[in-house]
């Protein structure tokens, strides 16, 4: 099992490089990098200026003669000193393999748009995408297996059709539709204002006692953990449910049934470890779904500042590093998680060897 770990491990720089390398191809060629940007907002400010004044050199701005550009473009000399600043004065084979060495010591550069280290700025929105990522899945999976489970028991039965209504209608809702209902049912939207509108903590959180703060922290995020794991009952349930019909009705569990088992030492003692194979392999998809797929539109309908944000503010503003450095952190996690997911099917299961597969 450590060869096969060794192997997994070293695996995940060549697919970081692809990833990285597949993304920086395609920034080469989408128009309206940093260097524009910069280059609009300024002229939009001079053009603007230019404007108020009447191009008199009016309210303390200097006029044509002291060497205005307001409305009539940048010198070239103030864009190539940008370019050199950006780095984007070499080549883009130079500038990608400079930025692969960076990111294997882990030095993603410092924001464009912000006096900040992006390791800094990723520590900064951390919090809040592990709070949706972590509790999120931990629910799911609390509330979702032990309900799958009855369900398989008591398949074709009338708790198990109007539980599968309820979580098929809540599976068809969307993440964002759920969040603003939340808002306007709970945070004082239109009716009750019991939880807080926005933020992870309250402005007096550092005041508190210590479980003052534990309170004040699970008040904040019931709201949104509760609109990121909305729809993922619905795929975790109704995937322990058919995995646990698929075990119960193959032969060993009539076998032991037949030796005189109770029927919870036969779901739990020899039915539940095969079952849960197949449920342990969605761990890692669930928590990573949560973490990255649903932070955005949750993080913004609930005035949480995380990494889901970050990313699309960066996308937006094309700041680089910030992109790239978000990307590779996101990127390294998902892979790790997934050599997780099989260190737990060993744990699980002991008899699976992923060595011996491979050979």
């Amino acid at each position: 099992m450590g060869a096969y770990i060794l192997r997994r491990l070293l695996l995940i720089f060549p697919t970081l490089f692809g990833i990285l390398l597949v993304n920086f191809v395609l920034i080469q060629f989408v128009p309206g990098g940093p260097i524009e940007q910069i280059i609009a907002e300024i002229e939009q400010g001079a053009n603007a200026l230019d404007r108020v004044t009447g191009g008199s050199g009016d309210a303390g701005v200097g006029n044509d003669d002291d060497g205005y550009q307001g409305g009539r473009g940048l010198p070239q000399e103030f864009i190539e000193e940008l370019e050199r600043e950006f780095g984007f004065d070499k080549p883009p084979i130079e500038r990608f393999g400079a930025m692969i060495w960076n990111y294997l010591r882990f030095d993603f550069g410092e924001s464009y748009f912000r006096s900040i280290s992006v390791v800094d700025l990723v520590l900064e929105k951390m919090p809040v995408s592990i709070t949706l990522g972590l509790w999120g899945t931990l629910i799911a999976y609390i509330v979702s297996i032990p309900l799958g489970i009855s369900k398989a028991v008591k398949d074709g039965s009338s708790f198990d059709t109007w539980t599968s209504g309820i979580i098929i209608a809540a599976y068809a809702l969307p993440g964002f539709l759920v969040a603003i209902l939340l808002l306007v049912l709970f945070a004082g939207g239109s009716y009750w204002q019991i939880f807080p509108l926005r933020g992870l903590t309250s402005d007096n959180w550092e005041s508190l006692t210590v479980m003052g703060k534990i309170l004040d922290y699970f008040w904040h995020i019931t709201l949104p953990v509760t609109a990121s794991l909305i729809a993922s009952f619905a795929s975790m349930t109704l995937l322990t449910k058919n995995s646990f019909l698929d075990e119960i009705r193959k032969q060993y569990v009539m076998t032991a049934r037949a030796k005189g088992l109770t029927e919870n030492k036969v779901l739990y003692g020899h039915v539940f470890r095969n079952a849960m194979l197949i449920v342990v392999a969605g761990l890692p998809g669930a928590f990573i779904s949560i973490f990255f797929g649903a932070s955005l539109i949750i993080e913004v309908i609930f005035s949480l500042d995380g990494l889901g944000r970050l990313g699309f503010e960066a996308a937006v503003k094309r700041d680089y590093p910030v992109m790239f450095g978000t990307l590779y952190v996101f990127g390294l996690m998902g892979l790790l998680m997934a050599i997780v997911s099989d260190l737990m099917y060993v744990w699980i299961d002991p008899r699976i060897d992923f060595e011996s597969r491979e050979t």
